[in-house]
């Protein structure tokens, strides 16, 4: 994307075309402008375009090219906090408001895909957390239980079991969430977008926001939001820009801690190795403090990924590493060539919880989805639409009003954590 073959690797390669979009010019008019394209925006898009009412997108670079392009794809339920945990972080009413919405968002996901035919290999056959050790065998535990006190669909799995749902012998154990699934994800974010134009959103990429004020008579009705060579004036905003933040909104990236991600795909694996490799196409990622996650792709592909950014020196460091560690994981599966790789940016929050913000009245925003972007985005996003609607009043959203706030050290835990992982990686064997 923008001609950068490591931004997006293989779901560049594999997604279906994204539809057809120009750069705002010119003044406009809509009752909702969105800034930022990736799957809150989207579907908030979406969902207010389906009631009627009129919306106009504006996305920077292209649809999808934040995070929403770039992650591994795993339709995860809640978040990485702990179910017991959020009511202590958030008070008890949005906690347990939180933690339904979340933990419904998968099925909400594969809904949506269904209802527009979106075509983006979704599979449901749910995620695997793969414990590593005693220490995260008992995280699994704990995290098993909560879910399962709420009536949720996890399944613990023993050694045994979960090597043959992996086809690998050096996990502990698993926590199956049958909740959850993967997806192609920049195909999901272009389905997205089609499935908004159809139902009467406009969408505008290449149209970076440079500002937005008031706009109306004396009371201030409205917001004209200004890009390079246009602008639309519109009683609501929706900030939906995430990690990727810039311009009026760069508040938002500067609350967040970034975390480089990268994802490696080999060549498409040989039948037999399908047969004995992730058979149920289950979603993985584990407990390590460096984490690793693996899928497949629909055309057999084993796409694997971790902390650190592929530039500099990271590029050859992560890059042996997961040679390495896939053969650790699968012995079965050789020497294997990388097809594609890829890296992004994980938008990380102090609690690793997500944020609403109101930057002013009607200029609203969800973010820091902390790695969890698929499921929170798209529920968000139908959430602020319901809000804008008046389905629900502010004192019934999931989170709580909070200003943004920049942690300490913001750039020293950036460059730390990307030399950090060169450091794990470089003589890092996976077990």
């Amino acid at each position: 994307m923008l001609n950068d073959p490591r931004s997006h690797g293989l779901w560049e390669k594999t997604a279906p075309a994204a539809p057809k979009t120009t750069k705002l010019v010119g003044d406009h008019k809509a009752d909702v402008v969105i800034v930022g394209g990736g799957y809150t925006g989207l579907s908030a898009a979406l969902h207010l375009a389906e009631s009627g009412t009129s919306v106009i997108l504006l996305e920077g670079k292209e649809i999808g090219f934040g995070g929403a392009g770039r992650n591994v794809g795993l339709i995860n339920a809640g978040m990485w906090v702990m179910p017991d945990d959020l009511p202590g972080e958030l008070g008890a009413v949005h906690g347990e408001r939180l933690l339904e919405l979340l933990g419904n968002g998968p099925s909400a996901v594969m809904d949506i895909i269904e209802r527009h035919g979106i075509s983006c290999e979704l599979e449901r056959a749910g995620t695997l957390h793969c414990s590593v050790g005693a220490t995260g065998q008992k995280e699994i535990e704990a995290r098993a239980e909560q879910w399962q006190r709420r009536g949720a669909p996890v399944e613990l799995l023993n050694a045994g079991e979960t090597e043959r749902k992996i086809g690998t012998g050096v996990y502990t154990g698993s926590l199956l969430d049958k909740r959850a699934g993967t997806l192609q994800p920049l195909a999901y974010a272009r389905g997205l977008a089609t499935a908004a134009m159809k139902a009467g959103a406009t969408l505008h990429t290449s149209s970076p926001v440079t500002g937005y004020d008031r706009h109306g008579d004396t009371h201030g009705n409205g917001w004209r939001v200004a890009t390079a060579d246009g602008s639309v004036t519109a009683q609501w905003v929706i900030v939906a820009t995430d990690a990727y933040s810039e311009g009026p909104f760069k508040a938002v990236r500067e609350e967040q801690v970034h975390l480089p991600y990268f994802n490696f795909a080999t060549v498409p694996l040989s039948h037999n190795l399908r047969k004995t490799i992730l058979a149920e196409r289950q979603g993985c990622w584990d407990t390590k403090d460096i984490l690793s996650s693996f899928r497949m792709d629909q055309a057999g592909r084993l796409v694997f990924g971790s902390v650190g950014a592929l530039r500099g020196t990271g590029l050859a460091v992560h890059k042996s590493w997961a040679h390495r560690a896939l053969k650790s994981i699968f012995p079965q599966i050789g020497d294997i060539e990388f097809e594609c790789e890829w890296y992004g940016k994980i938008g990380m929050t102090s609690n690793a919880l997500p944020r609403f913000h109101k930057f002013a009245p009607g200029v609203i925003g969800f973010s820091g989805y902390n790695g969890r972007g698929i499921a929170p985005g798209t529920v968000f996003g139908k959430t602020l639409a319901n809000h804008i609607l008046g389905q629900i009043n502010e004192e019934q959203l999931p989170l709580p009003l909070t200003e943004p706030e920049a942690p300490a050290f913001r750039t020293l835990k950036e460059a730390w954590y990307e030399a950090g992982a060169q450091v794990a990686h470089l003589a890092g064997a996976r077990f």
